[in-house]
């Protein structure tokens, strides 16, 4: 589903967990470019979706890369496990980890692109001294630990603010969103600079369509985006 640099990572927290599988390859056959899970210890948020085995039986059933987002307070617990399973990238929360670039570096010496996320009332400035750590930035654009809220009102700006942040420092790196990323939403995401789209209920598992017709209304609403960002073309 990529255009012009921007993707989708559907939430499997999301999907329907009883018949996972072949929601997957539904997915897959939609062109989807990262699964993304969320894994949650009910400490750091008070919740606890999925766990690690649900990674592990699915890895072999599909070759679609890993996108992972620790919400936990021991992080680097988590990074070993994840390490195990084979996943491509796994962002942390700037705000968990007590020994960040620690934690950072960890998940880059096992060969694995790390991220920074960053809850709605954290500042871009926590960024600044790991820029040399880190592949992308997850911005959350709801407060963590649930599906289905809506996006907190500073959500767009900070996206904004993000992207001029890394223009200034001359850095290039991809900002991933996740929360109420909904068909009304994603233009204005992407308008403002998001390049990863953590899809959920609001848009890719929306009730009102098939994954296939939801797929295609995520493309029209990155396009609508794309043009928001680049009005000359």
């Amino acid at each position: 589903m990529a255009q012009n640099g921007v993707l989708v990572a559907p939430s499997i927290m999301c999907a329907d967990l009883c018949n996972l599988e072949s929601d997957i390859k539904v997915l897959e056959s939609v062109g989807v470019d990262f699964l993304h899970f969320d894994l949650m210890d009910a400490h750091f948020v008070p919740n606890m979706p999925i766990g690690l085995e649900l990674l592990s039986q699915l890895r072999p059933k599909t070759d679609c890369p890993y996108d992972v987002h620790l919400m936990v307070e021991d992080n680097d617990f988590f990074v070993s496990k994840l390490s195990e399973i084979g996943v491509q990238q796994i962002a942390v929360h700037a705000e968990s980890a007590l020994h960040l670039d620690r934690t950072l570096s960890l998940i880059r010496d096992y060969g694995i692109k790390a991220g920074l996320a960053l809850n709605p009332a954290t500042p871009i400035t926590a960024i600044n001294y790991v820029l040399d750590r880190i592949d992308y930035i997850l911005i959350m654009t709801v407060n963590p630990g649930f599906s289905g809220q809506s996006m907190v009102p500073s959500a767009l700006q900070k996206i904004a603010d993000c992207q001029a942040f890394l223009q200034q420092r001359d850095v290039y790196l991809p900002i991933e969103v996740d929360g109420n990323v909904s068909f009304e939403n994603i233009p204005k995401m992407v308008g403002a600079g998001a390049n990863i789209l953590v899809a959920g209920s609001s848009s890719i598992f929306n009730q009102h369509g098939s994954r296939p017709e939801n797929a295609e209304r995520v493309r029209e609403a990155i396009s609508q985006g794309l043009q928001i960002r680049n009005p000359h073309g």
